[in-house]
């Protein structure tokens, strides 16, 4: 099965949704499993993983119990305050649920460029392993030293990078971004979802071609064996439908072998995160 490794649900409000801002109009309105499955079907898809979009832990209860009504949520990415004293506690409760396979935080929006090795936040992902959870590594570019840093520190901690750090993809930048890359991966404990791409390229005039420097820059420094594609949808929908947004590795990784392409689109993310 062709596992979507990257999304999000919601039901929308601008009180819990703030981040959903003018020119985003399309996406503040409620996005259910349903809808998911019927725009990733064609691509193949039969799974998914759903990510958090609110740093809640009502919304990580919510996913859940989502999850325990549509059998295409095959795991859930969920958020508690990881540098909060009550966390062993909030993830003994979520990890109960056999579908809560992990935790991200939203570090792109943290103004230290260091916010992930701050002494509490890393006291709170020290948790993460004893709970068999792994870690969504939310981040721009010039946050991905810290994550070289971090992924140093605990190697006992599974790690994914989302949306390869939001690289500047509609500006050409690439260069800084690269070498970062290169240094995460040699952190063997650490795999990388090809997800998000299309919103950091032009929205209304992005072509395939401009995404081929950020994925060969990827697959060779993660190798198909810890890469995994995600659609970001519904964000994605912001710069492109779901089958133009699946087109993209598509067409790019058809150049691997069968087991590989297997890998990228699930093999590698049911392993991650020890999907059913």
């Amino acid at each position: 099965m062709r596992i979507d490794a990257h999304q999000h649900f919601w039901k929308y409000s601008a009180v819990d949704y703030p981040w959903i801002g003018a020119g985003m109009e399309r996406l503040a309105r409620d996005y259910l499993p349903d809808e998911l499955m019927a725009a990733a079907a064609p691509a193949g898809i039969g799974g998914s993983v759903a990510v958090q979009a609110r740093q809640s832990v009502e919304e990580s209860r919510w996913l859940l119990a989502l999850a325990e009504v549509h059998a295409s949520i095959r795991g859930v990415v969920g958020w508690v305050d990881l540098q909060s004293d009550g966390v062993p506690a909030e993830l003994a409760e979520l990890a109960a649920h056999d579908r809560f396979v992990g935790v991200r935080h939203v570090v792109q929006d943290e103004p230290d460029p260091r916010f992930l090795l701050g002494d509490e936040f890393v006291r709170g992902l020290r948790q993460l392993h004893l709970f068999g959870l792994t870690y969504d590594l939310l981040l721009f570019p010039h946050q991905l030293p810290a994550a070289v840093e971090l992924a140093g520190l605990l190697p006992e901690q599974p790690f994914v990078l989302d949306h390869l750090a939001k690289p500047r993809i509609k500006a050409g930048e690439i260069e800084s971004w690269r070498r970062d890359i290169k240094n995460l991966a040699r952190h063997k404990h650490v795999c990388c979802k090809v997800s998000g791409l299309v919103t950091e390229a032009d929205w209304k005039g992005w072509q395939p071609t401009d995404f081929i420097p950020y994925l060969d820059v990827a697959l060779e420094a993660f190798g198909p064996e810890r890469l995994m594609v995600g659609s970001d949808w519904p964000v994605c929908l912001l710069a492109g439908e779901y089958a133009a947004v699946a087109a993209i590795p598509r067409e790019y990784f058809a150049r691997l072998s069968a087991g590989e392409q297997e890998a990228v689109w699930g093999g590698t993310a049911a392993r991650f995160y020890g999907l059913e």
